[in-house]
């Protein structure tokens, strides 16, 4: 957010919109489940991702490509496979802008507690 004057809100809207795709990306169960998955594998095909998690090959491929676009799984080419593994430090990260999110909630939160208690 910025603000140019004192009389100007600027909202960025699409950085905002952005922002909350990489969340819902993490937040949906069944990536989760793809995550922990690979996670306990350290890299899997699409094709044993939805053979272990009894999926559709679509549905499989099409969640692996929303966690891709997120930057929460890595992908290496081996002939014609294609191998992902989780992006730990995407996760770490995410989890750091989560808790600075949350931190900064409470403090302001805490804050309005205190200015209508005095």
């Amino acid at each position: 957010m910025q603000t140019t004057n004192q009389n100007e809100l600027i909202i960025e809207v699409i950085q905002i919109k952005k922002a909350a795709l990489i969340f819902r990306a993490v937040n949906h169960p069944l990536r989760r489940q793809i995550l922990q998955l690979l996670h306990q594998n350290v890299r899997m095909t699409v094709t044993e991702v939805f053979i272990k998690l009894r999926l559709e090959q679509s549905v499989a491929s099409q969640h692996l490509a929303i966690l891709r676009k997120a930057g929460f799984v890595l992908t290496e080419r081996q002939g014609k496979f294609i191998f992902y593994s989780v992006n730990y430090q995407r996760l770490k990260q995410i989890h750091q802008v989560a808790e600075e999110i949350i931190h900064v909630a409470k403090e302001k939160a805490s804050d309005t507690e205190l200015s209508t208690e005095s």
